[in-house]
């Protein structure tokens, strides 16, 4: 199927009221777009924890992978984040690295306990300070805040006193919000509520691989699901109080489905598996973004739930469902599906040998980036931005002192392509966020993965500008016209 073939929407089942979104068809291809628009936000993203350091300093409280990192054997190799990038005393050092690579915005996070050390109550004025001065010289140098409030650093106080179990949890978020707002709020008009709760409640509530590393009971974990989905409500909440300018999204660990082929059989049963919530899993779309954008449930999560779902009024739905200005999505890969002999989606396995990246779990799949958002776009209607993208290789200083990672620059370049097909198709994608600024700590896989666009030295903490910054800061000074060429330009050639 060409890029101009019409596709129709599907009609949408809105979740346990059984209520059904009208059914209209959107035209891909139709040359709405020629490219990245001028606006076009290029962007690095980076979270306190895995590159702030200073997990003691200043009065900031304890958070969950503050107790979780020094559990033996929790974290590869014992490693923890009380230094990671130690970019909490190198902020003027790691400006002046994303001036130079011309980004438009840098998405950072909030470290929760640096501003309540105890989660509530006592706010700490030299945490709130860190962050002023870090917004002051992005200010200065031009480049745009984007903040996520959460990024998975739990406050340890408040996860002794029951964390997202605990239905207060939803009021202790909407408290932070409303302190952070009131803040920094001068300095910032781009929020993301949390980051990727598939994650930090799948892998840290029913896997136990991440902190607070607990193994809870299914029923147990859809409310701290329930919890936190209340919590981004409030949270949205809070920063509209704060101020009517704000520009407020969410952001997903986007599981992408992928058609096998274009084929319209293919292309359907893709769309229809990538909202699926039948697997008593995390990973999953539809069960953490319908109720906060559709105001439901879906209902084959409901049913293949059953009795492990928790009971709530029917005002908790109305809480979660805000209005939100975006939808940020977290694209590293996907799957391929097609439409099965009997006409239901069908998983195709990846073929012997096929290329990953350093992280078992990402097949390299650039055309992820096309079919996330527009499968996302037709569903909830909302602008989007790719909040995170990246690629982990083992990277090194080599004998002329620079980092060599064609491999990244490569993967870069056929996720930049798939964007611009998107935008081209009439997707309205606002941005790109490259993960990470910085190689960081990498969860439980501690310093093993290097995601960055900047190679760190940990025990000295020196900075080596990577092969793919200089090209990712050539892709943004040109606006993304040099990614037409299909071979990667020599680093000597590119903009001093």
């Amino acid at each position: 199927m060409s890029n101009a073939t019409p596709f129709r929407r599907r009609t949408l089942l809105a979740g346990s009221a059984g209520a059904f979104l009208a059914a209209r068809r959107v035209s891909f291809g139709a040359g709405k777009s020629n490219g990245f628009p001028k606006d076009f936000v290029w962007g690095g993203a980076t979270a306190a924890y895995q590159i702030e350091g200073a997990w003691n300093e200043d009065g900031k409280g304890p958070s969950v992978w503050d107790v979780f990192s020094k559990k033996p054997g929790a974290v590869f190799e014992g490693n923890t984040g009380e230094v990671a990038c130690d970019h909490y005393h190198r902020v003027p050092e790691d400006i002046a690295l994303m001036k130079r690579l011309g980004i438009k915005s840098y998405r950072f996070s909030v470290a929760w306990t640096r501003v309540l050390p105890q989660g509530t109550g006592q706010v700490n004025d030299k945490g709130l300070d860190f962050y002023k001065r870090l917004l002051d010289g992005l200010q200065a140098a031009g480049i745009a805040p984007a903040c996520t409030l959460f990024h998975w650093d739990y406050p340890q106080a408040l996860f002794a006193k029951g964390g997202w179990q605990n239905r207060d949890s939803a009021d202790w978020f909407a408290e932070y919000t409303n302190v952070v707002a009131k803040a920094l709020g001068d300095r910032i008009n781009v929020w993301i509520t949390q980051n990727e709760p598939q994650v930090y409640l799948g892998l840290g509530h029913l896997m136990g691989t991440h902190a607070p590393g607990l193994k809870l009971k299914f029923g147990e974990y859809l409310t701290c699901v329930h919890n936190s989905l209340r919590a981004h409500g409030k949270s949205v909440q809070a920063l509209r109080a704060a101020s009517s300018k704000n520009q407020i999204g969410y952001v997903m660990a986007s599981q992408i489905r992928m058609p096998a082929t274009e084929s319209p059989g293919d292309i359907e049963a893709a769309g229809k598996a990538i909202f699926y919530t039948r697997d008593r899993n995390s990973w999953n779309n539809a069960w953490f973004l319908d109720p906060v954008l559709l105001g439901a449930y879906p209902d084959d999560g409901l049913k293949a739930y059953g009795k492990d779902m928790p009971k709530f009024p029917a005002s908790d739905l109305q809480e979660m469902k805000q209005p939100i200005d975006f939808l940020g999505l977290n694209i590293y890969t996907g799957s391929q599906w097609r439409k099965g002999s009997n006409g239901e989606p069908e998983m195709l396995a990846d073929p012997p040998g096929y290329p990953k990246s350093g992280v078992d779990w990402q097949p390299l799949r650039p055309e992820a980036l096309y079919w996330g958002p527009r499968y996302h776009y037709e569903r909830y209607k909302l602008p989007i931005f790719i909040t995170e993208n990246g690629l982990s290789t083992r990277d090194q200083v080599f004998l002329d002192g620079k980092v060599h990672d064609p491999h990244r620059i490569d993967y870069m370049q056929r996720v930049l392509l798939n964007l611009k097909r998107g935008l081209t198709d009439g997707i309205p994608i606002k941005g790109y966020y490259a993960w990470s600024l910085m190689d960081n700590f990498e969860w439980a896989d501690g310093y093993k993965q290097r995601f960055g666009l900047i190679y760190v030295d940990y025990p000295t903490g020196k900075r080596v500008p990577k092969d793919s910054y200089e090209w990712y800061r050539q892709v943004i000074a040109s606006n993304g016209t040099i990614l037409d060429k299909r071979t990667k330009m020599p680093v000597n050639q590119l903009v001093p």
